[in-house]
């Protein structure tokens, strides 16, 4: 009797504890898949979710095979059809951990990408077309699986401006080659990347040309920066004496570039 009396008692306990006890796991977010997508209305759009339990289906595999991100773990869905004609962006760099999205057009087996990219992607959104849009855990951070994700869905800013000048006098250095010239840059905005292109020719005696390349990097901060670039022959040397300069500024918002063209005659000095 007593050992009937303590598997009763114990059956008690356990069936009080199984009717009390909390879930054991969280339930993935009520937009983990296509079919729970949220629809975003107005926008500016924040969203502060956490993707810990999300999952990642065949509709994420659809999307990513015209996108090639690393992988799509933890991912959500959100759909916003567009007012007006214009830029458009999500910005996911806030989160916790390394996020990507991608947005497209049609649906489920009918999927056309318009643009995806890590931390932040934007497209020129026309007016009355719906736009789906995964964000997910892409993992270049090395690991997984969600975390804290930080979502905006808004206009997209106004694209960079670039203006760069060329410096009429450079340098020649006749052990390498090579040639140095410079200018000035102003670049304003938000920018995914901004730098410039240098090209450089010199008529070299009768019949020969040369000609050399260079890149400069570009800080995009409303401040009128010098920059130099070193420009190193694809044929023969640099030398003494006027070469033709063209210099290509670029600056990349999230949708739209600010570009700038630059050319002119420099005299390269020893």
């Amino acid at each position: 009797m007593r050992l009937v009396r303590c598997a009763g008692l114990a059956a008690l306990a356990l069936g009080t504890v199984v009717a009390t006890a909390a879930p054991a796991f969280a339930a993935p977010p009520g937009n983990d898949t296509y079919a729970g997508r949220t629809v975003v209305g107005a926008v500016p759009f924040t969203q502060t979710l956490e993707t810990g339990e999300a999952t990642t289906d065949s509709d994420d595999a659809q999307l990513n095979a015209q996108c090639g991100a690393p992988t799509t773990d933890a991912s959500v869905w959100y759909e916003l059809t567009a007012s007006a004609a214009g830029g458009m962006a999500v910005d996911i760099s806030q989160s916790s951990y390394s996020a990507g999205a991608i947005v497209a057009t049609g649906g489920p087996g009918n999927w056309t990408v318009v643009s995806c990219a890590p931390g932040a992607v934007g497209w020129s959104a026309a007016a009355g077309v719906t736009y789906t849009i995964l964000v997910f855990d892409d993992q270049l951070d090395g690991g997984g699986n969600g975390g804290t994700l930080r979502l905006t869905i808004g206009e997209a800013p106004p694209p960079p401006t670039i203006d760069v000048t060329l410096d009429p006098v450079g340098q020649f250095h006749a052990r390498s080659g090579s040639a140095t010239v410079s200018g000035t840059v102003t670049c304003t905005g938000v920018v995914d990347f901004a730098f410039l292109d240098i090209e450089l020719r010199q008529n070299v005696g009768r019949v020969s040309t040369v000609t050399g390349y260079g890149f400069a990097d570009v800080t995009c901060d409303g401040v009128t920066h010098q920059w130099t670039a070193e420009i190193f022959p694809d044929n023969g040397k640099f030398a003494g004496g006027k070469a033709a300069e063209v210099t290509f500024a670029l600056a990349c918002g999230v949708v739209e570039c600010g570009v700038d063209f630059e050319q002119r005659t420099v005299m390269l000095r020893g």
